[in-house]
């Protein structure tokens, strides 16, 4: 019984064996390696194209044994391209590749066959045949001498010095500040020149224009028109321009108390401060307390306001009839004292 069972074992290790055997025979496959050329005549200097396939089993690697960067002494590879690798099926696959020819010398070649080995297997391609023509040239044609030296683009920067034409930004920019000068100084002389010629805007004195805007401010009638609040506006700014441009207080910036304050300090506005002070007050009730003034109160601010114009005008020039006068009396007074 013992006997009988090794001999059923070694039956069945016998027969995988040879399964194995069997399956590995039939899946290996010869490699095989064709080639092409896309062009067999071509003109010196020209590319083809020489295109290898190959077909082997998946996963072996080969290379080619007889190629490098010529196929023949007349023949060049001039690139390879990066090879593409497509399944068969059943364990197969092919790979395509293009090796790109070259020839700079006439002639019928042959192109070796190509030697492609693997681990296991060795291929040999088929041969090619390559026709190379030369290039046709004219005999007729006549031969020339070597061309002459062709003549330079000339520019303006040509005729210049060295200096200038280095320096050019330099010189530009002081030709533009030249000429910004003189339009300055001819600005300035027109300018002058038509200051000069042109009649010139009267400045009106402070008192007068003050009494001027007083004038105008009584015919307009305000308060008669319930406008007492636009009334006193206009008389206040009336008096702070005149005080800003005859004593130079800026009284347009200031509060009521800070204008007392500097009419105090003046020995000109001193006297007539308290006028002043009535006209301010005044406004400051009608505008911030929005009480109507009685009609006296609107006749007395205004009365107030022409009495300070006036108190503080400035003294009138003396003319050059008073001038001659007073010379002609202190040189009579002279002659009298030298007399005696």
């Amino acid at each position: 019984m013992k006997e009988y069972k090794s001999y059923i074992k070694l039956i069945f290790v016998c027969a995988v064996f040879f399964a194995a055997v069997a399956t590995a025979a039939v899946s290996a496959g010869p490699v095989k390696v064709t080639t092409s050329i896309d062009s067999a005549y071509i003109i010196m200097g020209k590319q083809t194209a020489m295109n290898v396939s190959i077909v082997q089993d998946k996963g072996a690697h080969g290379r080619f044994l007889n190629m490098g960067d010529t196929l023949s002494a007349q023949i060049e590879v001039a690139s390879v391209t990066r090879p593409d690798t497509v399944s068969l099926g059943s364990g197969r696959e092919e790979i395509r590749q293009q090796i790109i020819l070259q020839s700079f010398d006439s002639g019928v070649y042959t192109i070796n066959p190509l030697v492609y080995a693997t681990a296991s297997d060795t291929a040999v391609s088929n041969g090619l045949v390559l026709k190379v023509l030369p290039v046709p040239v004219d005999t007729m044609a006549t031969v020339h001498d070597y061309a002459a030296a062709a003549e330079p683009n000339t520019r303006i920067w040509d005729y210049l010095p060295d200096a200038v034409a280095d320096y050019w930004w330099v010189i530009l920019i002081a030709a533009l500040l030249m000429l910004a000068g003189a339009a300055v100084w001819i600005w300035y002389k027109k300018r002058n020149i038509l200051s000069a010629v042109l009649p010139q805007k009267k400045v009106v004195p402070p008192y007068d224009l003050a009494i001027q805007q007083l004038a105008r401010l009584k015919e307009e009638k305000l308060c008669e028109n319930a406008r007492e609040k636009e009334y006193y506006t206009r008389l206040t700014e009336i008096l702070r321009n005149y005080l800003d441009s005859r004593f130079g207080i800026n009284a347009m910036e200031m509060t009521s108390t800070q204008i007392l304050y500097k009419l105090k300090e003046n020995d000109e506005t001193k006297p007539s401060a308290s006028l002043m002070k009535q006209i301010l007050e005044m406004a400051d009730f009608v505008k911030f307390a929005k009480v109507r003034p009685l009609p006296d109160d609107n006749v007395r601010s205004y009365n107030h306001a022409l009495e300070f114009v006036e108190a503080t005008k400035p003294a009138p020039e003396p003319t050059l009839e008073k001038t001659a006068g007073t010379n002609k009396e202190s040189e009579a007074k002279n002659n009298t004292n030298n007399n005696k």
